[in-house]
């Protein structure tokens, strides 16, 4: 059976998962209930930066397999599978997640599920929602039972989200039953064809996976940045400590790349949430180490500013502080959480100018942070710089020449949030290098 698609909520998750969904052949209509988003997506307009995304977004709408509604009641008669596509945010003032937005779509799709069909969540959720949306579906949708729930949590990386949606490493999913285990083996065929290893689980397990491959994720990076901390005080070099660690096949070179830490709004909220759903559990005091994960990695970008302190001679009055990166990672206009910005809004309040530079988040990182200068490129931004940061690892910030860019700058000296420089070029170049955690 060819099944017809919906997506509900068009934000990262939801667009990618749409374009590509349509790319493998499906008829696919997704639902978001921001008019002005949808106009801009029927226009072929994406609304985020991904690396491939516009092509398939804009081929897609032109051959007619994709399309885009605010209609709860079109989307629930033309979808055999829904796709829930929201946003889980991290509630104000608190670490637990907000899921509000996936209890609203339930609410006001179920009442018009009059056909059986298959509810899919794709979201981040505390273990134990996907039951408890279950039980509310049930109740609220004309077809009862008829309408049943499966999680299948996404594991899309940006920047290579394209990839990850249509060659992903693994699929998982959480069913109550053989039909629904039966129909997303049709939806996945295409991957289970080229061999993509599928998890068939429970609900809570399918919830577990995807917050704890975060919270590995994010303790592996905060490890090498802790050791960084310890280099410094040793005197030591992390990148050389990192580079004879990753040759352990046990150990692996992935996610051990020291710096400035992790940002964005999957980690860092992803992380804090999985302790709050703990708590609740009574279980907190196994991931109380989850603190200290955060913990490491706040601390990374007030020595990023302690660092620039030192290099201004001890105070930020009167200097002129570059900094390269807006973005919380490099190939995305992702700037939730971004250690760049942060860092950059901090020496801002303590007194330096500061201009940023991002090639794909300015306006994003202009909007959030109207208070601070931009330039138009690396080298504007660093005009007059009594420092420079680099702070988002893009690689035309990699590959600038030191000698180009020390011809813009007061005083050449330069840190390096991200270990992506070669130390002795820029040294050699008469650049004062600094890095976290190298000599």
């Amino acid at each position: 059976m060819a099944y017809r698609l919906t997506m509900v909520g068009t934000g990262y998750l939801g667009a990618t998962t749409s374009a590509c969904m349509a790319e493998l052949g499906f008829e696919v209509l997704s639902l978001d209930i921001d008019a002005e988003k949808i106009d801009r997506l029927r226009a072929g307009d994406l609304p985020i930066y991904e690396p491939g995304l516009q092509e398939i977004l804009r081929r897609n709408l032109a051959n007619g397999r994709l399309r885009f509604t605010t209609s709860y009641e079109e989307a629930a008669a033309f979808g055999d599978v829904h796709f829930l596509c929201l946003g889980t945010p991290q509630k104000p003032g608190e670490y637990a997640a907000d899921v509000s937005y996936l209890d609203a779509a339930i609410e006001s799709l179920a009442p018009h599920l009059d056909r059986e069909c298959l509810i899919v969540g794709k979201s981040t959720v505390p273990v134990g929602t996907a039951q408890r949306l279950a039980d509310k579906l049930a109740r609220l949708a004309p077809i009862g039972a008829g309408a049943e729930l499966a999680w299948n949590p996404e594991f899309l990386r940006e920047g290579f989200a394209v990839k990850d949606t249509l060659h992903p490493d693994r699929i998982v999913l959480g069913v109550s039953s053989d039909r629904a285990e039966k129909v997303m083996r049709e939806v996945y065929a295409s991957m289970l064809e080229m061999g993509t290893p599928m998890v068939i689980t429970d609900y809570p397990t399918a919830e577990l996976v995807k917050v704890a491959a975060n919270a590995f994720l994010a303790t592996k990076i905060s490890f090498i940045n802790a050791m960084a901390e310890v280099c410094e005080a040793a005197h030591a070099d992390v990148k050389q400590l990192s580079l004879a660690l990753s040759f352990d096949d046990r150990i692996g070179s992935k996610f051990l790349n020291p710096g400035l830490g992790f940002g964005g709004g999957c980690l860092p909220k992803d992380i804090r949430a999985f302790m709050a759903r703990a708590g609740e559990l009574g279980a907190d005091q196994a991931l109380t180490f989850l603190r200290e994960v955060d913990a490491i990695n706040m601390r990374r970008r007030a020595r990023m500013v302690d660092l620039a302190r030192e290099l201004a001679g001890g105070s930020f009055r009167g200097c002129t502080v570059a900094v390269l990166g807006a973005a919380f990672k490099p190939n995305s206009d992702d700037i939730r959480d971004s250690p760049a910005l942060d860092v950059a809004v901090k020496i801002s309040e303590q007194g330096g100018r500061v201009t940023v530079y991002d090639p794909v988040a300015q306006e994003n990182a202009r909007k959030a942070h109207p208070g601070l200068s931009y330039g138009t490129s690396a080298l504007d931004a660093a005009k007059e710089a009594h420092v420079v940061l680099l702070l988002t690892e893009w690689q035309e910030f990699i590959a600038m020449d030191p000698e180009e860019l020390g011809s813009v700058v007061v005083s050449r000296k330069i840190v390096d949030g991200r270990n992506a420089l070669d130390a002795e070029t820029w040294r050699a170049a008469g650049w004062h290098y600094r890095a976290l955690g190298r000599p």
